[in-house]
């Protein structure tokens, strides 16, 4: 397997240190933090990118709706300072820069906090590469974090900036929403790269089973496997979103929440038909082998079978006496090399006509 050359933060610099301590755990994917304000209302939209946390200390927002965007988590002190302006509890602050985080859903007074997982598909070593997604939604803002820029949510961007859009009309309830059907959108590419994967392997398992395809095969199930993790609680969660009436999300946008949770639900019967896929692989490779093996000793069998007779003429005529028939002849070597030939000819044909010749 291919290592990482990104440098790590290990679970263990957190030992002993008190809950809320900022210390980010995780592999640091970017060189420096970027931030990305976006305000939003139904007369207009602006953007503004911070390159330093000092140079957003003293801007004041202009519009109703706020959203701002951070990649790269490997900087605590920007992590402070966002929770400061936002008065973010340091539980969520740390749960933020620890990007090993399982989804999950908080809900606080003034806030909600969502952990989710983004997926990308890495075409040369054919496998997912997975970010941590947090969100923190507000009465008036959504405060988004990733480990990198990776334009997932760039699509949501260019419906906000749409001059005639619906998206700035709606509360920050709907851009959470945007934000988590976009997520579980890419849910399915995901799904159909796994699938595609999965049939590759199952035409490679039909035709030539080796032991490099064996390894094949449980990699793509390590890789549906931790699709699987990320989907299967943040169905829990969208279920319990859509349910809730704790304010953050209005009636209707309920209703679009409950879409999503259809589409977590699409997703993980799909994976289990994955799964069952990959394991019926395994299945196929071992009676591939199996099969294999068989025809491999069945035919050194037949060859050990057909040199026997040739083997008990060379014993008999190899022992010692003095009086033994053909020894006397001059084309007695001949002869016996032709009872050896012929004994094998007929034996040949008959294994020719059992069919025991044939390799399939």
């Amino acid at each position: 397997m291919r290592k990482s050359n990104k440098k790590r933060t290990r679970p263990t610099r957190k030992l002993g240190l008190p809950p809320g301590s900022l210390v980010h755990i995780g592999e640091i994917k970017t060189e420096r933090p970027s931030i990305t304000l976006i305000e939003f209302d139904a007369h207009g939209l602006t953007e503004t990118r911070f390159d330093d946390i000092e140079a957003s200390r003293g801007y004041q927002p202009t519009r109703e709706k706020l959203w701002l965007n951070v990649y790269g988590l490997h900087d605590p002190a920007v992590m402070a300072e966002i929770g400061r302006r936002f008065k973010l509890h340091p539980l969520v602050q740390e749960d933020v820069l620890n990007t090993q985080q399982r989804p999950k859903s908080d809900e606080y007074a003034d806030y909600l906090f969502i952990v989710a997982r983004c997926f990308d598909f890495d075409s040369d070593s054919r496998s997912l590469a997975s970010d941590q997604v947090s969100i923190v939604l507000g009465r008036d803002f959504v405060l988004t974090f990733q480990e990198r820029a990776s334009g997932t949510f760039e699509a949501v961007r260019e419906r906000l900036r749409a001059e005639h859009g619906a998206m700035r009309a709606h509360g920050a309830d709907y851009l959470a929403y945007a934000i988590l059907d976009t997520l579980v959108d890419r849910y399915f590419v995901m799904l159909d790269n796994l699938g595609d994967m999965a049939e590759d392997l199952e035409d490679e398992a039909l035709n030539r089973p080796n032991p490099a395809l064996l390894a094949e095969i449980n990699r793509v199930k390590h890789e549906a496997l931790i699709l699987r993790r990320a989907v299967w609680p943040l169905r829990e969660i969208l279920n319990t979103l859509a349910r809730a009436d704790n304010g953050f999300f209005t009636a209707d946008t309920r209703l679009y929440l409950r879409d999503i949770y259809d589409h977590t639900v699409h997703v993980l019967e799909s994976l289990e038909s994955v799964r069952d896929l990959l394991a019926d692989l395994l299945d196929i490779y071992l009676s591939s082998v199996s099969n294999r093996l068989n025809t491999e000793v069945r035919i050194l069998t037949v060859l050990t079978t057909l040199f026997m007779p040739a083997t008990l003429i060379a014993g008999i005529f190899g022992m010692n006496f003095r009086t033994m028939p053909l020894l006397d002849e001059r084309d007695g070597f001949w002869i016996a090399m032709g009872m050896m030939l012929g004994v094998a000819a007929l034996m040949a044909a008959s294994f020719w006509r059992r069919n025991w010749l044939k390799t399939r």
